[in-house]
Parts: C-alpha cells; sequence; structure tokens
C-alpha cells in the first residue's frame, strides 16, 4: 500500500543517518531566519555561478499551515483569491482511488507535490544543467541553465517543462506544460479539499544560499484559470552532507504492492 511504504522510506531518511552517526557529523536544527543572509564563503562552479550540488531534506515550509502526514503542504493563508470558477481546485475525495490517491497505481506524483514529498534531494549541477533527483519515485528533473525558449509542441506532462536562468547569485527555474494534478498531499488533512491545480500552471523556483547549510527554495503557483494572481511560499532545504555515504535510495513503486488496482491485501 502506497502510505505506509512512503511513510516508512521518509522515517528511514531520517533515522539512517543517526545509525552511522559515528561517521556523520552533528546537525544542529536553529530556528530559520527571516533575513537572507549570504554566506561569507559560497560554493561555487568554474564559471562562478553558485553551486547547489549536494544531497539536501526535502523543502520545508517556514512557517504556515502543516500536513497531515510528512510531506509539506502548502499553506492556504498564501493563496491568491479565487477567480469565479476556480473552484474545480478543491473537490471532495470520490472514493475512486485512481483519483483519490493515484500514487496506488504508481502514477506519478508530479511537480509541485512530488518536490514536497519527505525524501532526500540530490542536487547535480554543472554549467548548462541542475539536476534534481528526489528519492520518492525516482523523480528526476533535468532543468537547463541558459534560459533557453520552453519547448513547443509537447505534450503536458506531469513534471512539465522546466528552464532555468540566473539573477545574480539566484537561480530561477520556470516550468509550464503541465497537466491537471493534484498540487500537494493537503488531501490526508482534509479529505474534502483534494488541490487540482489546471493545465494552465506555471511555477517559478527561486533558489539561493540562505546560509551555509541551508537553501533558501521559494515557490510561486501561478495558474491563471484558478486564481487571480500568482502567489509564493517560502521553505528552506538543509544541506545534509552526513547523507552522502548513503545516497539516494532506490523507489520501485511496482514491487511490493499491496494495494494492486486499491484493492489492499490484509
Amino acid at each position: 500500500m502506497y502510505i505506509p511504504k512512503r511513510v516508512a522510506l521518509a522515517l528511514f531518511a531520517v533515522l539512517a543517518p543517526a545509525a552511522a552517526s559515528v561517521l556523520a557529523q552533528d546537525v544542529k536544527s536553529t530556528a530559520p531566519s527571516q533575513t537572507p543572509s549570504r554566506p561569507v564563503s559560497q560554493p561555487r562552479t568554474a564559471d562562478g555561478k553558485p553551486d547547489f550540488s549536494g544531497i539536501y531534506e526535502w523543502p520545508k515550509a517556514i512557517s504556515g499551515e502543516r500536513g497531515g502526514g510528512s510531506a509539506t503542504i502548502f499553506d492556504r493563508n498564501k493563496f491568491a483569491p479565487f477567480k469565479p470558477g476556480g473552484e474545480p481546485f478543491l473537490e471532495p475525495r470520490t472514493g475512486d482511488p485512481r483519483h483519490d490517491e493515484p500514487r496506488d497505481f504508481c502514477l506519478p506524483a508530479g511537480f509541485p507535490s512530488g518536490m514536497l514529498q519527505a525524501e532526500a534531494v540530490r542536487f547535480i549541477q554543472n554549467k548548462t544543467f541542475l539536476v534534481m533527483a528526489h528519492e520518492f519515485q525516482g523523480m528526476t528533473r533535468l532543468i537547463p541553465l541558459d534560459a533557453r525558449p520552453h519547448r513547443k509542441g509537447i505534450e503536458p506532462s506531469f513534471y512539465g517543462d522546466p528552464v532555468g536562468h540566473w539573477e545574480g547569485d539566484v537561480l530561477v527555474v520556470e516550468t509550464t506544460n503541465f497537466k491537471r494534478w493534484s498540487l500537494d498531499d493537503y488531501f490526508y488533512k482534509n479529505p474534502n479539499e483534494y488541490r487540482m491545480h489546471s493545465d494552465a500552471l506555471r511555477t517559478v523556483e527561486r533558489i539561493s544560499w540562505k546560509d551555509a547549510k541551508t537553501l533558501s527554495y521559494q515557490l510561486t503557483i501561478d495558474d491563471p484559470k484558478l486564481f487571480t494572481a500568482p502567489w509564493s511560499q517560502d521553505f528552506t532545504m538543509t544541506l545534509r552532507p552526513d547523507w552522502d555515504q548513503m545516497g539516494i535510495f532506490e523507489y520501485v513503486c511496482e514491487e511490493n504492492n499491496r494495494c494492486p488496482g486499491g484493492k489492499c491485501a490484509k
């Protein structure tokens, strides 16, 4: 069944470093600062751009609503007002497992929902691309960094078409060409509010160093079919060099699936 497997992987990702504590440095959590500060020594690539390569915790909200599970959710207080007719963004679960939890059928979480799942994320960067390799469902995003035009004539997809460009030391990633899909895991907190973005969704990620161990990760949701204006939420991603030894765990949805077709074995 999907949910126990997801929670088990999340716990394993958290507990594994403790088991290898003899090889890890003590990581102390600190309250996030509301004022971004530039690190004294910022890692950079050969061409002088900030180098985000490393393994991180998933994006975590600085403040606001918390989900019913381990995944991060969006804070509804950040939402722009709905447009007339934008109410389909919120719809109840129907009892149809393909609608209510399509991941039980090994369908993708999509973006941004997949990015907010409680597993490790590895960034691999060179001059041309940033690769985001997320442990959850083996999600991989290949992001060109040269501000090229978005591709034309391709099918809408779960993860969209991302393109990055630099604004000083901030990496800005714009993603378009989505299919209608789930925005986040809020439905585990309130089954009557299954948040579904439209096929007009456009997202903008702004990534920069907050301090020597933390990325600032801002995500903007621009869905003109649903909202009167774009809206944004700030997150942080903690660098975890102590996870490097174990790396990203393999995630195979089809293996040991105890709820094939939504019919769960006892």
